[in-house]
């Protein structure tokens, strides 16, 4: 059995992966061109991509009676794969959930922490030296604590957000999802997205990636929300349409947003760069030592469990 892993990988799952199997380490950071995806179903019997390994329809559709049987996702979030034209060309697929659960939770805290306190405006303020002393008016933000959080998408990434906002913070908690969740803390179910995005100070994008959720967030919804609202997002960058946010930032329609994710990836607006109210994180989401090294022993559970015939603890 030959395993490729896409992407370097923390010290101790490379050398788990190099004591357990026959592993190629691919050493570029960058995702797998349509060309090194084909190379990889064609060599190896079990892959392990991550995001930006767009192993699409097409690439299985080009892939002659590929080798590979399994892929075995680097990431809870796996819209980079056509999980169907994989089922259809013989691969299963799996991922890695609960591992990111608490990491992407603390990373939305915060970018809306940030924002809300204008604090990256403020570190690049006092890098400028051009920071004159505290005076009463200076850098007024909005207050978090008591305010009102919706959070779009209620499953185990929501939920950790929303209990930090409400333990942590004591705001009270709304949210939108395809249904009510039975939840250990207040919170109000609302339907409606846009009615969700008119009623609360804090809009939370928790939802997966993929065909469903693509311009989730669209001018609509951003024409309801509140002129003092910001906008959080740490799902995947194409729940929001960039071109309608930017305009909706431009014209004070909303008073700021916090990103860690971008819909068109690594590719990010000048204009949002050079906008003060908007926070921007490098896709931080996941990026602790022990969260990627958890991330990566989980994939390689998955691979062991294939590799052994045993059922594949995370199926997708």
């Amino acid at each position: 059995m030959k395993l490729l892993i896409a992407r370097p990988m923390t010290s101790a799952v490379e050398a788990r992966a190099r004591a357990e199997f026959d592993v190629e380490i691919r050493e570029n950071t960058m995702p797998m061109s349509q060309q090194e995806m084909l190379s990889a179903l064609a060599e190896f019997d079990v892959v392990v991509p991550t995001l930006g390994d767009q192993f699409s329809a097409q690439v299985f559709g080009d892939a002659d009676k590929p080798r590979c049987k399994l892929l075995a996702n680097f990431g809870v979030g796996y819209n980079h794969i056509d999980v169907d034209a994989a089922r259809s060309a013989g691969l299963e697929v799996t991922n890695t959930p609960g591992a990111v659960t608490d990491a992407t939770a603390d990373i939305a805290m915060t970018l809306l922490l940030t924002t809300a306190r204008r604090a990256g405006e403020g570190e690049r303020l006092v890098r400028s030296g051009q920071w004159q002393g505290w005076h009463p008016t200076q850098m007024l933000g909005h207050h978090v604590s008591g305010k009102r959080v919706g959070i779009v998408g209620m499953g185990r990434i929501g939920q950790a957000i929303a209990r930090r906002c409400h333990f942590g913070f004591g705001m009270q908690v709304a949210y939108q999802s395809r249904s009510a969740k039975d939840l250990d803390f207040p919170a109000e179910f609302m339907p409606q997205l846009q009615s969700l995005a008119a009623s609360v100070d804090f809009l939370v994008l928790a939802v997966p990636g993929g065909a469903e959720t693509r311009h989730l967030i669209d001018a609509h919804i951003l024409e309801a929300v509140s002129p003092s609202a910001i906008l959080i997002n740490i799902a995947r960058g194409e729940v929001v349409d960039e071109a309608a946010l930017i305009s909706a930032l431009q014209s004070g329609q909303i008073a700021g947003a916090g990103l860690d994710v971008y819909e068109f990836e690594p590719s990010v607006p000048q204009v949002l760069c050079d906008m003060e109210n908007v926070t921007l994180l490098p896709h931080l989401g996941t990026a602790t030592e022990e969260v990627r090294s958890s991330m990566g022993h989980m994939a390689l559970d998955n691979v062991a469990a294939f590799v052994a015939g045993r059922t594949l603890p995370n199926p997708v």
